[in-house]
């Protein structure tokens, strides 16, 4: 396992190098940098000048998660306004010129992948939201992939993104070079009961696992918890993510809302990870 962690935690902030000294002191390894324009303005070259130059000067990995507001209208109350399977043509257009804008930053900044969304919360499934996907992965795969960046698709709250329609639209895309973001937390919501639900997403998605997110929840609503504040089993997960053939990324994607500090972040991130750590040593000696 490689250990990461996403801005996300200080998204109500404006990204800065101190920020990614914090993340990188806690352990990470790579860094989710999560594209908002009020946080990390992907437009702006100056600010991605800044974010590639500390980047050059650490030994850590890069990835991007998707746009999912416009600027104006971001707020923690509102949900995500960029959909890239709308069922209106130019709101997807929008959606996917607003995504490419944000993979562009890879002209400086080297990011390995660039984790999508397909849909949101409640979208049902239906040819129309598979042809929309196709669509989208398509056109994103096109752009992306020159620049060095793989496309991952996350397993989210809705019926588009479940690990089985994951797995029907690659295979109908023939899109064998765009893999998958399983978002545990997401996989807990589905089946909370027993770790059903984690144990299903791992089994279904292993062979096309491009990243994990961890995050913990009580099985009822998405809250980026601290991994051990929720109902989540973490020494379960720590065996599925063990019983994966490569070191994958697996990125802590926490709160916004828990009011963290540069330090906090740096403190929890540590031990959590050296209690993930305890645990493969476990699985290893067993």
């Amino acid at each position: 396992m490689n250990p990461g962690i996403s801005t996300h935690v200080f998204l109500q902030q404006r990204l800065s190098t101190g920020l990614l000294d914090a993340l990188r002191n806690g352990g990470a390894r790579t860094i989710e940098i999560f594209a908002a324009r009020h946080h990390f303005d992907y437009a702006d070259r100056s600010v991605v000048r800044e974010i590639a130059s500390w980047f050059r000067s650490n030994d850590i990995g890069a990835t991007l998660h998707q746009p999912l507001y416009t600027d104006a209208q971001w707020s923690r109350h509102v949900a995500p306004t960029i959909n890239l399977i709308h069922v209106e043509k130019s709101h997807r257009i929008d959606a996917m010129d607003e995504v490419k804008r944000a993979i562009e930053a890879a002209e400086q900044i080297p990011f390995t992948a660039a984790t999508l969304h397909l849909g949101q919360k409640d979208d049902e499934w239906s040819p129309r939201s598979l042809e929309h996907s196709l669509t989208a992965i398509e056109h994103l795969k096109a752009f992306a992939h020159p620049l060095g960046v793989k496309i991952l698709l996350e397993n989210l709250q809705n019926e588009v993104t479940t690990p089985e329609h994951l797995l029907e639209i690659v295979k109908v895309g023939h899109f064998d070079t765009v893999n998958f973001c399983l978002d545990v937390a997401h996989a807990h919501i589905a089946a909370p009961e027993n770790g059903e639900g984690i144990d299903t997403a791992f089994e279904l998605l292993k062979g096309r696992i491009g990243e994990i997110k961890l995050h913990d929840n009580n099985g009822t609503k998405d809250e980026h918890l601290w991994p051990g504040a929720g109902t989540i089993d973490w020494p379960n997960v720590a065996k599925r993510i063990a019983g994966l053939k490569t070191q994958l990324p697996a990125i802590l994607e926490i709160s916004h809302d828990l009011g963290e500090t540069p330090e906090s972040v740096t403190k929890k991130s540590q031990l959590f990870w050296d209690e993930q750590a305890r645990h493969a040593d476990s699985l290893q000696a067993s």
